[in-house]
């Protein structure tokens, strides 16, 4: 049934980028059909289109995928670091067994993707990969599958961490008056906070409670699950660790090579986070962190980690990669907001919430419309462009919190990756497996959320 279900996925779901055209086309045309205006004919195609482009060059949203960008490249270069790599070889000691092995790459990845998303992306895959090239080494057998689907479990609670893409725009002062300032009235712009902090989303005690039984249960399921798997012998080859003859550096390019250089500028980096999130915790909460605070962070800890300067630019040349699909897709779902803000779609959209929710309904029916909207915009941020507005403009006229419609969209949005294979690639390439290989396991692990974050919405 589950290969049955991969097919039907890869046959029905062509590249996200070819989505994303598909999904233009699609609210270009709800938008000429749904929506009044003044103008008819070749005149309307021309004003939808122009909806499309200002939505497109946006300033504010394409900083917002700049940000994004960031964050996946300097997490995945904060990855390739030595320390980094240090703990993961450390803890495959540890996995001595196909149980003990799911439980602690899934305890692992978890955690270090609440701290970035980018990061936990890149550590859970290497991590499976070492854990299957250690039981190799060992001539052992492990269900490898069952690992690399341990690997990806950090994508089911990115989006409710401190890089997750909703909650830190909301943190960003003035950004939820910006979103909205072509659908609502000055009147309901009065109405919405300047902005949400952590305080009240990833910090909040509903967030917290979900956050903390997923530590616990997961990696707990997952051990469950490897006590009662066939083990696999399918594992990977032990890579050969080439070393690499550089040039040796003349003149200035010394400071490229000097460990002190870059230790410098890293650890001056992260002091002076560190000064501004002392600085502003006083008086704002945790509200100081936003994308800027997180990348400039994420900046200094790969600078103060790498060896040089130089390994730090050969880890971004191998990370870059990844945040193509950020740059090429983001402005089309920003395009796809400019349509929707301007002709009057997501008022239209948000009407139909209220007419079918109440305040404990409606963010179950966004806990599910964001699971469902993320297997074609496979991006939280671009999520977040798209579908944001509907939710808060919703949630103003049912009287239901900003904070945990927010999470519920977010809880969604996480969610649904266990299904949608878009950011499992990197996965993939690095460990060897197949989609279908990890698909049953992440599966289960979408089922094990579904209890949980329903619950937690229906307990707050």
């Amino acid at each position: 049934m589950i290969k049955r279900f991969g097919r039907i996925l890869k046959t029905m779901l062509p590249t996200p980028f070819s989505i994303a055209l598909l999904l233009t086309a699609l609210t270009f045309i709800l938008a000429f059909t749904l929506t009044s205006s003044s103008l008819s004919g070749v005149d309307r195609v021309v004003e939808v289109l122009g909806f499309w482009e200002q939505g497109l060059w946006d300033k504010p949203l394409l900083a917002f995928a700049v940000q994004m960008m960031l964050m996946l490249v300097l997490g995945h270069a904060l990855a390739l670091t030595k320390p980094v790599d240090s703990l993961m070889s450390y803890a495959t000691r540890f996995c001595t067994s196909t149980a003990r092995a799911a439980a602690i790459v899934t305890f692992l990845t978890v955690i270090v993707s609440l701290f970035n998303w980018g990061l936990g992306l890149i550590f859970g895959a290497i991590l499976a990969r070492k854990v299957g090239e250690h039981t190799a080494r060992l001539n052992g057998q492990l269900n490898y599958a069952l690992i690399g689907a341990a690997g990806y479990s950090g994508l089911m609670v990115w989006h409710a961490g401190i890089s997750g893409s909703a909650p830190i725009k909301a943190a960003e002062q003035d950004h939820l008056a910006g979103l909205m300032g072509k659908t609502m009235s000055a009147e309901q712009l009065e109405l919405l906070p300047k902005s949400i902090t952590f305080s009240d989303t990833v910090f909040g005690s509903m967030n917290l409670v979900a956050m903390l039984l997923l530590i616990l249960v997961l990696p707990a399921f997952m051990y469950w699950l490897g006590k009662r798997t066939k083990k696999m012998t399918s594992l990977p080859q032990v890579s050969q660790t080439a070393i690499e003859l550089e040039d040796p550096a003349e003149g200035a390019e010394k400071l490229d090579v000097s460990r002190l250089f870059s230790l410098f500028f890293g650890l001056l980096i992260v002091t002076y986070s560190i000064y501004l999130a002392s600085n502003s915790y006083g008086t704002k909460g945790v509200g100081f962190i936003t994308p800027n605070f997180i990348n400039l962070l994420l900046l200094g800890l790969c600078l103060s980690f790498h060896q040089n300067i130089r390994a730090f630019l050969k880890a971004i040349d191998k990370a870059i990669g990844g945040s193509s699909g950020i740059l090429i897709q983001f402005p089309l779902y920003f395009g796809i907001l400019g349509i929707m803000t301007n002709s009057g779609l997501v008022q239209q959209f948000s009407d139909f919430f209220v007419r079918v929710s109440t305040e404990t309904t409606f963010p179950i029916y966004t806990f599910f419309s964001a699971g469902l909207v993320n297997i074609f915009v496979p991006s939280g941020g671009g999520q977040w462009g798209v579908q944001g507005p509907i939710i808060i403009q919703a949630s103003m006229e049912l009287g239901v919190s900003l904070p945990k419609a927010i999470m519920a969209l977010v809880y969604g949005d996480q969610l649904t990756n266990m299904l949608q294979p878009f950011w499992a690639l990197p996965l993939l390439g690095i460990t060897g497996l197949k989609a279908k290989n990890i698909l049953p396991y992440t599966l289960a692990l979408m089922g094990v959320g579904i209890v949980i974050f329903i619950s937690v919405l229906l307990m707050f």
